[in-house]
């Protein structure tokens, strides 16, 4: 983890793992992370020819990035530019390699050109094996106000 509220997030899902299964949606309780809501996220996998992910669930955080709500919207969809690609690769790794994922990377977003955006990427399941879920926490931090992200800029860490 990169930074403190990223960590804090991953023990709190790791404190839901029971018995080396994944949690569930339903382990998940809104009122324990009620400080990271605003920037928390629940996307869906879609199998299919092309496997697609969808934000069943985004925080309204998300707005001051994409000035509109992206909830019901797919990832391959939105105002990313390259990104499309860097983020179908990560949410398809949570589910490929079965764990976490964590990083930094620059959003891709019109509106987050200036930012760094801190995210972590954790499987959900329903029957605690076969991942149908993936839980997201994103912090934005103005890239001035991370001085060694600017050699970075988009380093891919999944």
């Amino acid at each position: 983890m990169i930074l403190p509220k990223q960590q804090r997030f991953y023990d709190y899902w790791r404190s839901k793992c029971k018995g080396g299964n994944f949690p569930s949606r339903h382990d998940i309780l809104p009122e324990d992370i009620v400080s990271q809501l605003t920037m928390t996220s629940l996307i869906d996998i879609e199998e299919g020819e092309k496997r697609r992910f969808k934000y069943r669930l985004a925080g309204t955080g998300f707005w001051n990035l994409y000035l509109d709500e992206i909830q019901g919207q797919y990832v391959d969809e939105l105002p990313l530019g390259d990104r499309c690609a860097y983020w179908d690769r990560v949410l398809g790794q949570v589910i490929e390699k079965r764990r976490p994922f964590a990083g930094v990377t620059r959003p891709g977003t019109p509106t987050g050109a200036h930012l760094a955006q801190f995210w972590i990427r954790l499987p959900l399941s329903e029957n605690g094996t076969d991942i149908n879920l993936i839980l997201g926490y994103d912090h934005l931090v103005k890239l001035s106000d991370v001085p060694a992200l600017g050699a970075v800029k988009a380093q891919k860490y999944a």
